[in-house]
């Protein structure tokens, strides 16, 4: 008996080797959708493919599309699922009364509708129609604006709109180019 025959006699003799346990395994993230997003650490701007499903995300991972980072995250990059999904997260800002001597933690709506409404009223006080050589400047230089090196160019192109156009906020730079 050849070696070829002896191998498919014992290949008969034993059990198959794949529990059905391990046929029913599957990948995490299928059915899952995924959206490219930007990893949100450094000024590099690495592509991040984040899945999720029903209103969770359960994955992030390096975009293999990407001519920037081509699949490939740092650690802190890496670790990004666990910033978004730790318990640890905070979730509330922590605020101080002026003049008090103590931190409140207050819910992240109400910082964002205070400082919504503290920019309309600064915006509101400091706005300038007609510059001092009678020249219609429609602006404001109370107000600036520093943005984020992992902006991308349509973020930072809908921000410069909304905050100079817009607003008439003057000062509006991004950390990339300091």
């Amino acid at each position: 008996m050849g070696l070829g025959n002896r191998l498919k006699s014992y290949v008969g003799m034993v059990p198959n080797p794949i529990s059905p346990k391990t046929r029913e395994a599957h990948a995490r993230i299928r059915g899952a959708s995924v959206d490219v997003s930007v990893c949100p650490y450094c000024a590099v701007g690495c592509s991040q493919l984040v899945y999720h499903k029903d209103g969770r995300i359960i994955d992030i991972e390096g975009n293999y599309e990407s001519p920037i980072n081509g699949g490939t995250l740092c650690p802190k990059g890496a670790a990004t699922f666990g910033l978004l999904t730790s318990p640890y997260r905070v979730t509330k800002v922590k605020y101080r009364a002026p003049y008090s001597d103590r931190w409140e933690e207050r819910p992240l709506d109400w910082a964002m509708e205070r400082i919504a409404r503290r920019v309309k009223e600064t915006r509101d006080a400091a706005f300038e129609e007609i510059g001092e050589n009678g020249m219609r400047v429609n602006r404001t230089l109370a107000i600036g604006h520093l943005g984020g090196a992992t902006l991308d160019n349509e973020e930072n192109y809908l921000i410069k709109k909304l905050f100079t156009a817009g607003l008439g906020i003057v000062a509006v730079e991004n950390q990339a180019r300091i």
